[in-house]
């Protein structure tokens, strides 16, 4: 279970600036809800000074709390004040965040940053439009954003990447090639120790398994009126039933593979796949 602060509870629980403004004269959209999270923010800017900000997010308890920190801490403030605003602050701002949620405060600062761009009407930075060659197709990950996390934060290993944007958090092919960016930023090669992942009991798998759909999946369903259960888990197979409003969604299949596969695949197994069952 992530070690969440009390303050992203509350953010997560209780969200602010929740929605769209109309008619925004700043707007910007990041990340991609097929690889997991997805951010859109708008704003309203007065004589340079944010007067409001909203956002919509498709993510986890981390990324929807990031998306109410960041609103809370740019509103009032000048577009100069404002692009200053960094991840680590966002982070800051919410007492902290498990490491392995990081990259949700990388995906505010990106969306922060290309909304000033948009309302400046300047070209967004290329590491929010998928520039770049893709080094982690699990995610979509360009080299682009791999080298700026690692020079922005000072990463130095393979793991603390995919904390920060997710690369090689999938089925791992992408390693060799993060372990070539790292050390081509400067960090030598003898830094990178990778440990070969345990293979999981299956009381283990089953019990990771009903964590993540209790923490990751179930909120962002019954968020839009829908849940999910649990059925069985059969080898690398995961039965479970939607429930609620996804019953009857023509979305339904894209539910089930781009939410609820691909959030067991990143916290529990790269070879896990999820089949509904009808009850």
């Amino acid at each position: 279970m992530w070690d969440y602060t009390d303050k992203v509870k509350e953010h997560f629980l209780n969200p602010r600036n929740v929605g769209e403004i109309e008619n925004p004269n700043a707007t910007a959209e990041v990340g991609n809800i097929t690889c997991g999270d997805a951010l859109k923010l708008t704003l309203q800017i007065e004589d340079d000074v944010i007067k409001d900000a909203k956002f919509k997010t498709f993510g986890c308890g981390s990324a929807i709390a990031s998306s109410s920190a960041l609103t809370e801490l740019i509103i009032g403030k000048t577009v100069t004040e404002a692009a200053k605003i960094t991840n680590k602050e966002i982070a800051d701002y919410l007492g902290g965040l498990p490491k392995e949620k990081m990259h949700c405060s990388v995906m505010g600062m990106e969306a922060l940053e290309a909304a000033l761009a948009d309302y400046r009407g300047e070209e967004i930075p290329k590491e929010h439009m998928d520039e770049g060659e893709i080094v982690c197709h699990c995610f979509g990950v360009t080299d682009t954003k791999i080298r700026r996390v690692i020079r922005e934060n000072r990463l130095s290993s393979v793991d603390e990447v995919t904390n920060y944007c997710k690369a090689g958090g999938g089925c791992g092919g992408c390693i060799p090639e993060i372990e070539e960016i790292l050390a081509e930023e400067g960090v030598a090669p003898t830094q990178q120790k990778q440990v070969a992942p345990k293979k999981l009991t299956n009381i283990q798998k089953m019990l990771l398994v009903q964590e993540t759909i209790e923490r990751e999946i179930r909120p962002m369903l019954q968020a839009d009126g829908g849940d999910i259960e649990l059925i069985d888990i059969e080898g690398d197979t995961v039965l479970v039933s939607l429930r609620g409003m996804c019953v009857e969604c023509p979305s339904a299949n894209y539910t089930l593979e781009g939410a609820v596969e691909k959030r067991l695949r990143e916290f529990v197994s790269p070879d896990l796949v999820v089949k509904e069952v009808r009850t």
